[in-house]
């Protein structure tokens, strides 16, 4: 057992297969360790977020060093059937990789029986063990930015199916027209740890397959509502915020939540709202929204000019991190930004939308939250309620927001395989300045360099818990640095992660800015310790 850093709340514990993994995971979860906050299975590590002002990473690696890993999970009796048209893109490329013709390729994947060993990456993405042992191939040397829904592909021992559009690096060797993640199905995923899972050619057996809306909750209708808010325009759509969907990890589910706490938090004390209240996440400016009522709002985040003009035509200019008041009519205008990427806009007593699976966050990648949030839209407001803050007057932005061609220098954790690259590889890290590209999104930071992070070899890594700052690096070298809505687990190293103190900075680089790595720490083990 082996315990790595992550960052100043996570660890890693390294075992020596899924068998032993499955076993840690479910023995603290029967009998938890005081301070854990959450827990990511993976192929053979054990991703562990923890409070800080309840434990240590050294005392909770004590703790955890003498767990019983003797104990085997019985596997369900549940069977999935998956109808698949062998037709993916990769099939070619798979064949060659393990010398069979494409034919016995799609015969050994449906004549295998696999089980769901976990779940990760996205919601509803199983990972499937158990598969014929000539079908282990490595990932494709750098990741797909776009894999459609539906996607059967391969990747080192494990099989799976893509449940929602998203990056990825797995070979791609067919396609389902099954939904593996739905809000209307109970449960969502179809995949569930444990099931048994067989696929089989649609060429040869049809299925009929039962449509799904996979519609998620949204705001409320606005009809029952006196206080309403209508987009007049919204050149990016702007995406429902709060503090970010947490305890949903078993289910594949990541925390996403804003880019920029500090700010969210701001915005919403301005205006007198509970820290956690949602708010707007506008990226880049250009929002305008028309108000039917009184209400009281704020704005935070990068600093968008605002304009306000009221019902006889009449213009002024407001500030942004200061309660604004409105009245009916009031048209309220956002221009471009000339620092930063994010704003966050909330309105005294909060926007009636429904959370989903305990959040109202939004999770691109995930497709879990309300709808984005586009022209035309009218979106219901609950107005003054009993309870309400006072107002605050003194908010201000917790650090200068970035503009392009900024350097931003971010502290950087070492691990949890920082001794997967060379010296120069490490040096490169800190020592280069790396641009910001086009790529970039909530998901990550895509980020290039003029020297790739040199790796000590081309090993495969088991697929493994990541958190939020995690700088992952695929086999090109150029890193992407994860924001709130990453996958939940990956298969590439992490060199690093910023330190949750600059992750809302992080949320606020624009492209075309420049990042230098700043690490605090050396990498080493975790060493256990008794408290």
């Amino acid at each position: 057992m082996r315990f790595l850093p992550v960052s100043l709340t996570v660890l890693l514990v390294e075992l020596a297969d899924l068998d032993e993994t499955l076993a840690l995971f479910a023995s603290l979860e029967a009998d938890p360790v005081d301070g854990i906050e959450d827990m990511v299975p993976a192929a053979r590590t054990l991703m562990i977020r923890f409070r800080p002002e309840r434990t240590t990473a050294q005392t909770l690696a004590g703790a955890i060093a003498t767990r019983d890993l003797s104990a085997k999970i019985a596997p369900s009796d549940k069977l999935v059937e998956i109808p698949v048209r062998y037709d993916g893109e990769d099939l070619q490329d798979v064949a060659d990789l393990t010398g069979l013709s494409v034919a016995e390729v799609i015969r050994r994947h449906a004549d295998s029986t696999f089980t769901v060993a976990f779940c990760g990456f996205a919601p509803g993405f199983g990972y499937l063990v158990g598969g014929d042992p000539a079908l282990q191939v490595p990932r494709r040397q750098s990741p797909r930015t776009k894999i459609l829904a539906g996607s059967v592909a391969l990747a080192g021992a494990f099989s799976g199916v893509y449940p929602q559009n998203s990056p990825g690096g797995w070979q791609i060797i067919g396609t389902t027209p099954l939904k593996m993640w739905d809000l209307t199905r109970d449960p969502p995923a179809l995949f569930q740890p444990g099931y048994r899972v067989r696929f089989y050619d649609l060429e040869k057996r049809a299925a009929p397959i039962k449509a799904s809306s996979g519609k998620t909750a949204a705001s409320e209708s606005a009809p029952g509502h006196a206080l309403t808010l209508k987009v007049l325009a919204a050149p990016m759509p702007a995406l429902f915020q709060d503090l970010g969907r947490f305890g949903q990890t078993g289910q594949g589910v990541s925390s996403s939540g804003a880019l920029d706490i500090g700010a969210l938090k701001a915005a919403n004390r301005a205006v007198g709202n509970p820290s956690d209240c949602a708010c707007l996440e506008i990226t880049l400016g250009g929002f305008s929204f028309e108000m039917s009522g009184r209400a009281v709002m704020a704005l935070s985040g990068a600093p968008c000019p605002i304009t306000v003009r009221d019902a006889t035509g009449r213009e002024t200019v407001a500030e942004t991190y200061k309660p604004l008041s409105l009245e009916p009519g009031d048209i309220v205008t956002l221009g471009h930004a000339p620092r930063g990427a994010r704003s966050y806009l909330a309105i005294r007593g909060g926007f009636a939308v429904t959370p989903v699976l305990g959040s109202a966050s939004t999770d691109t990648l995930a497709v879990v939250g309300p709808e984005p949030v586009t022209s035309g839209a009218v979106l219901a407001l609950h107005g003054e309620r009993p309870g309400l803050n006072p107002v605050s007057l003194t908010e201000a932005p917790a650090f200068e927001h970035p503009a392009a061609g900024d350097t931003v220098v971010l502290d950087v954790i070492m691990g949890p395989r920082s001794d997967w690259f060379t010296a120069s590889g490490i040096e490169t890290l800190s020592a280069q300045v790396w641009q910001v590209t086009p790529q970039s999104n909530r998901v990550g930071i895509r980020i290039s360099g003029e020297v790739p992070l040199e790796r000590k070899d081309k090993a495969e890594l088991p697929s493994e818990g990541t958190a939020t700052g995690a700088i992952q690096v695929p086999h090109s070298g150029q890193p992407v640095l994860f924001l709130a809505d990453h996958p939940l687990t990956g298969g590439y190293p992490v060199i690093g992660t910023v330190a949750e103190y600059h992750l809302d900075l992080a949320g606020q680089i624009p492209v075309n800015a420049q990042i230098q790595f700043r690490p605090v720490t050396r990498f080493a083990d975790i060493q256990p310790s008794r408290a």
